[in-house]
């Protein structure tokens, strides 16, 4: 009697692992898949104080991508501005307002699946690197000889550093993430805490099939050396989905010439925002620093 009642409970413990298994992985299906769901929205007109003309180009992603570019009589250089997940170019406005006070011209884009460029899935960096090389080169044309930066904010630096190299001379990249696997079990445990690994494990193994990206390609940290010009490494130090040691991981696969800086008590948040006086003097003398050619800083 006895081993026939432990053979049914070894039944019933199969069947309700079985069960918790399946619903965990159609739960974590439909989460991944609202992740990476493409975030269009209406833009609208730019600013009127930006005078900011709107353009498009195409993109080896194979969406059309929508931006805004400013300009600036005599201007020191030109940055392109790229934006962090779920987000679009009307994040970066007040870091153009503040650029074009210094003196720069801006490029301002909406990656793929993003705002109103084109695209139907989020691609955690793979695709959108080709929108940032194709913002550089849209910013090359518009002022040839003159130096060109990036400022890529989460995606956005992700993007960055995958597209790297660019041709570019000076890179900002803030709050990137260093692997996929990293990345996903830092947003998991935030929410649910210790028992983060079933769940990340069930969204890490969609990711190939859901987007056909092998988890190697999703790694920042492996291509920051590549960016072949000064970078300077951000994040706030308090951030849980990008931890400040993961941060300082990146930075020192980064080449010199090279800068760190770890907000205090930042999270992972806008980090222009999160102190504007401290960023744009960090992040306004790296950039005069590598980009000026008037000699001022």
């Amino acid at each position: 009697m006895l081993p026939r009642r432990r053979k049914r409970i070894v039944r019933i413990l199969a069947i309700t692992s079985a069960m918790v298994t399946a619903v965990g992985l159609a739960v974590s299906w439909y989460v991944a898949g609202a992740l990476v769901a493409a975030n269009h929205r209406v833009i609208g007109a730019p600013p009127a104080d930006l005078q900011a003309k709107p353009f498009t180009i195409p993109s080896e992603s194979g969406a059309t991508i929508h931006g805004w570019h400013t300009s600036i009589d005599g201007s020191q250089g030109v940055i392109v501005l790229v934006h962090g997940i779920r987000g679009s170019r009307l994040s970066m406005i007040q870091r153009a307002r503040w650029l074009h006070q210094k003196g720069y011209a801006t490029v301002m884009i909406d990656l793929q699946s993003h705002g109103e460029s084109t695209g139907e899935t989020i691609t955690i960096g793979q695709l959108e690197k080709h929108d940032v090389r194709a913002a550089v080169t849209f910013a090359r044309l518009q002022h040839p000889d003159q130096p060109i930066g990036i400022i890529g904010v989460s995606l956005g630096g992700a993007a960055t550093l995958l597209g790297s190299p660019m041709e570019v001379d000076a890179v900002v990249v803030e709050s990137v993430y260093p692997d996929i696997d990293t990345a996903i079990h830092n947003r998991v445990a935030a929410v649910v805490g210790p028992l983060s690994w079933l769940p990340s494990t069930l969204l890490l193994i969609q990711l190939e099939p859901r987007l056909g990206i092998p988890r190697w390609k999703l790694r920042p940290i492996d291509k920051v050396a590549e960016t072949g010009c000064p970078t300077l490494v951000m994040s706030g130090s308090d951030d849980r989905h990008t931890t400040a040691a993961e941060t300082v991981a990146i930075f020192d696969n980064a080449q010199e010439p090279k800068e760190l800086w770890l907000v205090d008590g930042a999270g992972h948040v806008d980090l222009h925002q999160a102190d504007p006086a401290e960023y744009e003097s960090r992040v306004g003398h790296f950039l005069d620093q590598f980009l000026r050619t008037d000699g001022t800083d």
